[in-house]
């Protein structure tokens, strides 16, 4: 059992696993549909951008994925994915890296990934409430990550043909798209989600590919309930 700070608690996840989460660093139902829109294949190599707690990696696990690298900006969350690892002994399936994604790194080389996942800051500068937490702020506000740094970062990172996952307010759908062909990756699968019938989406999902060919697959609504 991995030492656990006052604020952090254990949740469960399928397949047995278990998370360290925490105020600052835990997850939402956003990430948990990107896992399952991002469909990890068996072999790819992942790279998953402003990981957090590491939902994302830890879900993949329960696969025959290759090799996996979460990358986080903030020390506490790259510790608290490194107890969650440990605590499920995938310490030798997970990378973990500390860095600042707009920034190069040797764990990170260029055209080294199959597919890249981003729950990316959904509120562009000047816009939505910030919140009071450092951590907060930086996942939920273009703070210290903009929409542009996450797709070019991508872009870097993949290789050709490689997909490139994120989820965003839809919203900001335009800006995503005219973002992603900016940077050579063509939106190849759109999917909205809902909370229930009737009402309107509350998150877009979009899957890009590096290098590929113009044309846009729109799957049926996904509803929660």
């Amino acid at each position: 059992m991995p030492n656990l700070l006052p604020d952090e608690h254990l949740e469960p996840l399928r397949g047995g696993l278990q998370i360290v989460v925490s105020p600052a660093h835990t997850f939402s139902a956003d990430s948990l549909l990107l896992a399952e829109f991002a469909a990890i294949r068996k072999r790819d190599k992942a790279c998953d951008l402003g990981t957090g707690c590491g939902i994302l990696p830890l879900l993949w696990c329960k696969g025959e994925s290759g090799p996996i690298t979460a990358v986080d900006i903030q020390k506490d969350a790259c510790v608290q994915l490194e107890k969650s690892l440990a605590l499920n002994k995938l310490e030798h399936r997970v990378t973990v890296v500390c860095a600042d994604l707009r920034q190069k790194h040797p764990l990170l080389p260029a055209g080294g990934f199959d597919l890249v996942t981003m729950n990316p800051p959904y509120y562009a500068a000047g816009t939505g409430k910030e919140s009071a937490e450092e951590s907060g702020r930086l996942a939920r506000h273009e703070t210290a990550c903009t929409l542009e740094d996450a797709v070019a970062a991508a872009a870097r990172l993949l290789k050709n043909g490689g997909r490139f996952c994120l989820c965003q307010k839809p919203e900001r759908l335009t800006d995503v798209l005219c973002t992603l062909r900016a940077h050579k990756l063509e939106p190849k699968r759109l999917r909205f989600a809902a909370h229930a019938a009737g009402k309107a989406p509350f998150l877009v999902l979009v899957e890009a590919k590096r290098g590929a060919n113009p044309g846009l697959q729109v799957a049926p609504l996904l509803v929660l309930q």
